[in-house]
Parts: C-alpha cells; sequence; structure tokens
C-alpha cells in the first residue's frame, strides 16, 4: 500500500474561493517584473485554479505531487486540486515541480509566445487562439506567465477559460447525449445482424445443397468421360491397324506435311525477294540523285573555273597558300587557280567539319592566308587573324566565296605589304 502523502488542502469551499472559481472578481494589481516571465506562484490566486485545472491532467497532477512527497496521493480529485492551489501560492517543492513540468509540456507555445514583444499582440495571439479552439491549454500557460500581459489582458483571458469550460461541460453532457443514441443504435444494428446472420445460415444450406447436386453431376460426367476414352482408344487401335494393313499412308502423310512446310519456305521467299526488289529500286535512285549532284557540282566547276582563271596572275615562287572556308564544290577550283601562280594549295573548311587543331597546323605551314569569312565559323576566323597578326604573315579576308573573289585576293597580295588586308565580293 502506498502512504498517504500529507498534501496541505483546506476546506472544499474555501479552497475553490482561495482558487478564484469567479473570475469576474478584480484581480489584485501584479507587480512590475520587466521582461521576466511569471512563475506559477507569482500568478494571482484567482488565476491558479484554471491554469492548474485546464493545463494539468488530473493523473499527472496525482503523479507529480506523489513523487514529490515521496508517496502515493490517496485524496480525491477535488482534494488533490485544492491542496495544490494552495500550494502554488507561494513558492514550494510542489509549485516548482509544477512549474517546470508545465515550462517542458508547452514549451513550443512559450517560444512562440515571445515572439510578441507588446500586450496587444499578445492579447491578438490568445483571440486567435481561443477562436479555433487549437490547443487552449498551452495557449493560456504562455499568456498568463508572459511578463507582457497586463492585468486587464490576464482578467479578459480568465473569463474567456471560464466561459470555455462551461462550453466543454456542455460538450460532453451532448456527447453522453449521442453515447445514449449510439447505444440504442447499436441495438437496433445487432438485431438487424441477427436476422443477416440467420439469412446467412439459410444461403449457406442452400448453398450446401447446391454443392451436392454439382458433386453428383461431376460425377456423372466422370463416367462420361471415361466411356470417351475408351471409344478414343478403340479408334486408335482401328488407325493402327489400317496403318498397318497400308504401308504408304505414313509415306503419303509425311509428304502432305513436307509439302505444307515448302509452300510457307515459298511465301517467305517470294517476301524476301519483293523487299530486295524495293530496296534496289531505292539504291538505284539514291545513284542517280548522287550522279545528277556529281554532274551539277562539275557543271559548276567549270563555270567557276572559265570565270576565275585570270589572264595574269601573281608568281607565288612555291609558297604555302592555306585557303580557309569555301564551297566544297569550288575546292578543285581554288586548288588549280593557286598551283598556276606557282603556290602550293593547303586547305581548311573553318570548322565546319574539320578540326580546330588542323587550322593551328595549317596556319603554322602555310606562308599566304585567303580567309573566305562568308563560310567560317566566329572561332575559325578569330584564330585566323590572330595568328596572322601575331606571326605578321600576309592575309586577305573575302567576303563571298567565289573564283573571282579569289583570283582578286591573289591579286592584292603582291601589292599589300604583311598586313592583314580585305577584298571585296561580287556582286
Amino acid at each position: 500500500m502506498c502512504d498517504k502523502p500529507t498534501v496541505p488542502t483546506a476546506p472544499a469551499a474555501e479552497a475553490h474561493l482561495a482558487a478564484g472559481v469567479s473570475p469576474l472578481l478584480s484581480p489584485p494589481a501584479l507587480p512590475t517584473m520587466g521582461s521576466r516571465r511569471r512563475r506559477l506562484w507569482d500568478l494571482p490566486p484567482q488565476a491558479l485554479c484554471p491554469v492548474i485545472g485546464v493545463c494539468l491532467p488530473m493523473p499527472v497532477l496525482r503523479r507529480l505531487i506523489g513523487k514529490t512527497l515521496g508517496g502515493c496521493a490517496l485524496a480525491t480529485d477535488y482534494e488533490l486540486h485544492c491542496g495544490a492551489i494552495n500550494e502554488c501560492n507561494r513558492r514550494s517543492a510542489i509549485a516548482e515541480t509544477l512549474q517546470r513540468e508545465l515550462d517542458q509540456r508547452y514549451a513550443i507555445a512559450l517560444r512562440q509566445a515571445a515572439t510578441h514583444k507588446s500586450c496587444e499582440a499578445l492579447s491578438r495571439w490568445w483571440d486567435a487562439a481561443a477562436q479555433q479552439g487549437r490547443d487552449v491549454a498551452a495557449v493560456l500557460w504562455a499568456t498568463l506567465t508572459h511578463a507582457r500581459c497586463a492585468d486587464s489582458l490576464q482578467e479578459r483571458v480568465l473569463r474567456d477559460i471560464h466561459m470555455l469550460q462551461h462550453q466543454v461541460g456542455a460538450a460532453n453532457r451532448a456527447d453522453l447525449q449521442r453515447l445514449d443514441a449510439l447505444s440504442e443504435e447499436n441495438a437496433i444494428l445487432g438485431r438487424e445482424l441477427a436476422r443477416a446472420q440467420a439469412r446467412a445460415s439459410q444461403a449457406l444450406s442452400e448453398r450446401s445443397a447446391l454443392i451436392e447436386q454439382q458433386q453428383a453431376e461431376i460425377l456423372k460426367l466422370r463416367g462420361e468421360l471415361l466411356s470417351r476414352d475408351t471409344q478414343i482408344a478403340g479408334l486408335n487401335e482401328r488407325l493402327r491397324a489400317l496403318h498397318e494393313a497400308d504401308p504408304s499412308l505414313r509415306r503419303r502423310q509425311a509428304m502432305a506435311e513436307q509439302i505444307q512446310l515448302q509452300q510457307e519456305r515459298q511465301l517467305q521467299l517470294e517476301r524476301a525477294l519483293n523487299d530486295a526488289r524495293q530496296m534496289a529500286e531505292r539504291e538505284r535512285r539514291r545513284a542517280d540523285e548522287a550522279e545528277l549532284s556529281a554532274i551539277a557540282l562539275a557543271q559548276a566547276a567549270e563555270q567557276n573555273k572559265e570565270v576565275a582563271i585570270p589572264t595574269a596572275l601573281p608568281e607565288l615562287g612555291q609558297r604555302a597558300v592555306l585557303c580557309v572556308g569555301g564551297r566544297p564544290s569550288a575546292v578543285p577550283v581554288y586548288r588549280q587557280l593557286i598551283e598556276r601562280t606557282g603556290g602550293r594549295f593547303l586547305h581548311h573548311d573553318g570548322g565546319e567539319e574539320d578540326a580546330h587543331a588542323r587550322l593551328d597546323a595549317n596556319l603554322a605551314a602555310a606562308d599566304l592566308v585567303i580567309c573566305q569569312t562568308g563560310c567560317i565559323s566566329h572561332d575559325a576566323y578569330w584564330r585566323v587573324k590572330e595568328h596572322c597578326k601575331r606571326h605578321g604573315k600576309r592575309c586577305v579576308f573575302v567576303d563571298k566565296p567565289s573564283a573571282s573573289s579569289l583570283q582578286r585576293a591573289l591579286g592584292q597580295i603582291e601589292q599589300t605589304p604583311r598586313s592583314t588586308t580585305a577584298a571585296g565580293s561580287d556582286s
């Protein structure tokens, strides 16, 4: 048995009055505490009753008081509640235990309340929590112990919590009425369940009779199946006798199967042949188109050759001439034009397909550079310009890739000192 701790209690009427059951009484003036939170024993007596009653469940209160006093509290809930209120009127061991429990239990609400630096902000926070009905116990503790909780706000909070307790009591009575209604509904449902179970039992009996009938039909069908198997065995025996009487029957059957296989193979070969013919026709069309393109390119090269060959070209004397850019179909014309001047022809497409590393190698090996700016990338353009400027090589920039532009560029090479020049394009 647990020893009953000596909880200081007062008579019931005096304790309830001291606890402030009626929050309408004007609370005494509170001392000025600056920014320090109020403790449980700093609260007025009329605030202790709702704080302990709302913020601490009765099992928790009983456990804390029993732990503090070193035994089990055997007093009634009301006596325990009044004794806790009396102990919290001053700083005692029980008051300190309850203070620590409340701070730990509602630590989140205390941090939220600390963000409100004025009584007005704290009041708005309390109103929002009271209207929404969310965690009223936490907000009650955080509001009453806040350093900015003025007397007017404290009185309003106590009035609100007093009315909220009445509403909770009314809600409990409504819950009891709903419980009675649910009990009656449960009884009705129980009777319905009994009738449903009776119907299920009847249906189960009918299902059992149906199963027995189906099992009898299964036995009958098994007999018929056995009779059919016997007939099949007799027919197979007769077929074997026929095969023995006519040995060529098997050979004709094998030939029929072989003919069917050959017909399927023939269909496959015909489909493959049709696909091959279609593919050959497509290849022939591609070859014709390629041949027409080659003829057109040759004609264009011939025209460029006729236009581009000048009457008099400078003598380059085996110097390497690098042509950067230009149409691929005109490269043979460029080569022939350079070689007519006695130079060695080098070519780079200007970054379209050839790598930039190859461009650097060609620039290093070239004596003269002709850059067709309309057919090269920006990176190749700046590489050519930077290299020629750094190494003092002659470089002519041509706007439009054509044989006549290349001819004029060659004419400018001997007339221009070692610097970068530009040649115009044909109109």
